[in-house]
């Protein structure tokens, strides 16, 4: 079930292939599998872009479609940051419009052949992408979110992330482990000292991010590396074995949903 490392080397944000290796790869497998990142445009401190959901879910698409022989599907960018509206630059569609938007895709896919859909999660706070894969699996579509807290957890402790997932909230030392590893070019200067702890976020979907942190940050960036991003990113590749198994059984699946971070 590898991947090939041209392919892998040709992928940027948007995948470079053509409908021909769209059509061999199909050619290849009993179930064919796609795989959509998701991310969001929402502030992530001084010193990550807005773009960080985003391009950490194309970073663990990217990984998948190295390990396994999925269709790589371009990001959704813009989703719902809704609790980051107090900085500027951050932009939010409504969980009605990405749950459309996903159900939209999958179907387009159905319609090509391509029976099964994972959504790789990049933002916490898409929550509504958990209730279109419980639909579509009641449908008995084949649909999957991927990272679950579990095989964040796992990547976590695989990576020697010292920073729990409770306190490692937002622009902390997972995603600027993240983008260290997969686009140092786009991490500026200041995360080294941007530390921030504010566990107790009970009211976080009431009052926003803003009542937590200033700076947009929560959680420990300082204690971000190169390498734990690289350690990170192989720990959800081998997490992703059981889903792709699971989708690609002639079976179907029997509860695929998960959920993430962001």
């Amino acid at each position: 079930m590898s991947g090939s490392g041209i392919r892998s080397a040709a992928y940027g944000l948007v995948p470079a292939d053509t409908t021909e290796d769209v059509r061999t790869r199909g050619a290849g497998v009993s179930t064919q599998v796609a795989v959509l990142p998701v991310g969001s445009f929402e502030q992530h401190g001084p010193y990550l872009p807005l773009a960080t959901d985003t391009l950490v879910a194309c970073a663990i698409a990217r990984e998948i479609a190295t390990a396994y022989p999925v269709h790589l599907l371009p990001p959704v960018t813009i989703a719902c940051s809704h609790e980051h509206a107090a900085w500027p630059g951050t932009v939010s569609i409504s969980s009605v419009t990405l749950h459309a938007v996903v159900r939209d895709i999958a179907a387009s896919l159905r319609r090509s052949g391509v029976e099964a859909l994972v959504l790789v999660n990049g933002h916490g706070g898409n929550y509504v992408l958990g209730n279109v894969v419980q639909e579509s699996s009641a449908r008995g579509e084949r649909m999957a979110l991927f990272p679950a807290p579990e095989d964040w957890e796992t990547a976590r402790v695989r990576a020697g992330v010292a920073t729990s997932l409770l306190t490692d909230m937002h622009a902390g030392e997972i995603e600027t482990s993240i983008l260290l590893h997969a686009h140092p070019e786009m991490v500026r200067p200041g995360y080294e000292s941007a530390d921030f702890v504010a566990d107790d976020r009970r009211h976080l979907l009431t009052v926003g991010m803003s009542a937590y942190t200033d700076s947009g940050v929560i959680g420990r960036p300082s204690l971000g590396s190169a390498e734990k991003g690289k350690e990170l990113l192989a720990g959800f590749a081998d997490s992703f074995g059981t889903y792709f198994s699971m989708l690609t059984s002639p079976d179907g699946p029997t509860g695929t949903a998960g959920a993430v971070r962001g």
